[in-house]
């Protein structure tokens, strides 16, 4: 029900986590699993939020990613329904699809970044995803997944109609950059790349309010965030 990718920008260090599915709310259960200077790790198909919280937790005490996924599969006796992916600090990925991931399912690992999904239309999704994502290097990381979750929709996607995305990036701070959501919609994938472009003007002011205040330009309305 599921496609997503994990990635890490090699110019910035930030981390991020790109997602769709026909259920609702899927970006708050699969895909805010990451975290500044520490990795990320994506958990679907019959999802655990649990082991995303686990992968960080080892992560941080710097376990690498092959590491880190052979310990959440070997804690979890529901392993073989479980469908997981890693990337840590360094770039390097890991995933895993249990012996009953649903329907058609796949992964591809690419440089900085690795896809997978279940329930597909087509073997090929995940691997478009990764070069889409290796294919706009220089684009901020946000950008990077939006293009790679618009390339897995292209390939086929899900073999029904999707319902959800979301977008979760971490930079430098202990809060995420960008946290976007569309939680219900028919073309979920179309209206967050429509909320992306509202958003990705702004975002550098949002963080330049938090640090420098001084420094922040104002947007002249009463109690604005």
């Amino acid at each position: 029900m599921t496609f997503s990718i994990l990635g890490r920008c090699e110019r910035t260090g930030m981390f991020g986590v790109a997602v769709s599915s026909s259920s609702p709310c899927v970006a708050s259960r699969c895909g805010n699993w990451a975290r500044a200077g520490i990795g990320a790790v994506a958990t679907q198909n019959v999802t655990d939020p649990r082991l995303g919280h686990l992968g960080l937790v080892l992560l941080r005490q710097g376990f690498g990613a092959r590491a880190v996924l052979a310990q959440l599969v070997g804690a979890d006796i529901h392993a073989d329904y479980r469908q997981l992916m890693v990337i840590d600090q360094n770039g390097r990925t890991a995933h895993h699809s249990g012996a009953k991931t649903l329907g058609r399912h796949a992964a591809a690992e690419g440089a900085g970044c690795v896809a997978a999904g279940n329930l597909l239309a087509d073997d090929g999704v995940p691997q478009a995803m990764v070069e889409a994502f290796c294919g706009a290097a220089a684009s901020h990381l946000a950008e990077r997944l939006m293009r790679a979750l618009e390339a897995g929709r292209a390939a086929g996607g899900e073999a029904g109609p999707v319902r959800s995305a979301g977008i979760y990036v971490v930079d430098r701070y202990v809060w995420p950059i960008c946290d976007l959501r569309v939680d219900w919609h028919d073309a979920p994938i179309a209206e967050l790349r429509r909320i992306w472009g509202i958003y990705e003007p702004q975002m550098a002011d949002y963080v330049t309010r938090a640090i420098d205040p001084s420094a922040a330009p104002s947007y002249g309305v009463a109690g604005d965030p």
